[in-house]
């Protein structure tokens, strides 16, 4: 570790004083606190950066919540829209104005009951004896007009009841996404830092400082993929974080794009290969990681994006090496 106990070994026979005076506030003083653009102060008086939705509409951000441990955690909310009828990435009508046929987006097709079905013993019932028969007909969204336009093919299912239609309201699928976040159970990473927190472990100002994500998982990292379904439609999401922001307290902010590299003793005074720093100040700091997740779905014909930033913090204190003749 790059604390008290090694300063001997890079200092060789030099005896040494550490002394450490803790400021009153850690950081950068005492001053109201001002964000940058974009930026907003959480419950903890520190700045957080808030992605915009970068897709029209479909990219809200994940509400979050503080877990008992002081890190963020994402939460699902549930709603409703009005019913949208989309195939092959165009909205088609829910109804087809000539026929009567409905949209069912369960199965991909307007379906219509059939007046005269096949006889019970044929294939077409899957072996049932109750529900009914329904054509299925797939149509050709590259000619569709207003009335329904025209068939790629029509084929028969059978259903217990009649399939969902354009009156029945459908799931929101960004809500569905959300829930499906809520299944992948993210965490803010834990701070793999040195000099390590706790009390009695003091760093040397000017020696460097290594951070890393001190459990990298699928929880905490990515990647990870979740589903979530109701009304029998099932929006797939996939998340993994995309940058890790340090907030070292003196003023400084460290973008790593990587999960840094763990410290170990052989590294001796080196500067971390991906995710370092160095304090100029003795004093206690607060470092705090944003980790910001990149979360892409897809379902209901539709697809989005979510950004979303999860936090935790740690206090570390630094000293003043003095050599003494």
């Amino acid at each position: 570790m790059l604390m008290v106990r090694r300063a001997a070994t890079v200092l060789m026979s030099l005896f040494f004083v550490v002394l450490v005076t803790v400021p009153a506030h850690a950081g950068p003083g005492d001053d109201p606190v001002t964000c940058a653009a974009g930026e907003t102060v959480n419950r903890r008086g520190q700045c957080v950066l808030k992605v915009p939705p970068a897709d029209g509409g479909q990219g809200d951000p994940v509400e979050t919540e503080e877990a008992a441990d002081g890190s963020t955690r994402p939460q699902a909310p549930a709603a409703m829209v009005e019913p949208k009828c989309v195939y092959g990435g165009k909205e088609i009508p829910c109804v087809q104005k000539n026929t009567g046929r409905w949209w069912s987006s369960q199965h991909d097709c307007y379906v219509s009951e059939v007046e005269s079905p096949p006889a019970k013993s044929d294939p077409v019932w899957q072996g049932n004896t109750d529900g009914a028969i329904y054509s299925c007909l797939v149509p050709d969204v590259g000619g569709m007009t207003e009335g329904g336009g025209g068939t790629i093919r029509n084929t028969y299912l059978w259903s217990a009841t009649p399939p969902a239609g354009p009156g029945a309201p459908l799931p929101d699928p960004r809500v569905l996404a959300q829930e499906a976040i809520a299944k992948m159970n993210l965490r803010a990473p834990e701070i793999g830092i040195v000099p390590e927190p706790g009390e009695g472990s003091v760093g040397v100002i000017g020696m460097p400082t290594w951070m890393w994500v001190g459990d990298a998982g699928p929880h905490t990292v990515g990647p990870i993929t979740r589903q979530a379904s109701a009304e029998g439609h099932t929006v797939t999401a996939n998340a993994k974080v995309t940058k890790l922001v340090w907030d070292m307290g003196d003023g400084t902010m460290v973008t790593c794009t990587g999960r840094g590299t763990e410290y170990q003793d052989h590294y001796g005074k080196q500067d971390s290969p991906d995710c370092g720093h160095r304090y100029t100040e003795q004093g206690e700091y607060t470092v705090t990681v944003n980790a910001t997740w990149t979360v892409t779905w897809a379902g209901l014909g539709q697809t989005g994006e979510i950004p979303m930033t999860l936090e935790r913090s740690a206090s570390i204190t630094m000293g003043e090496v003095q050599v003494i003749n």
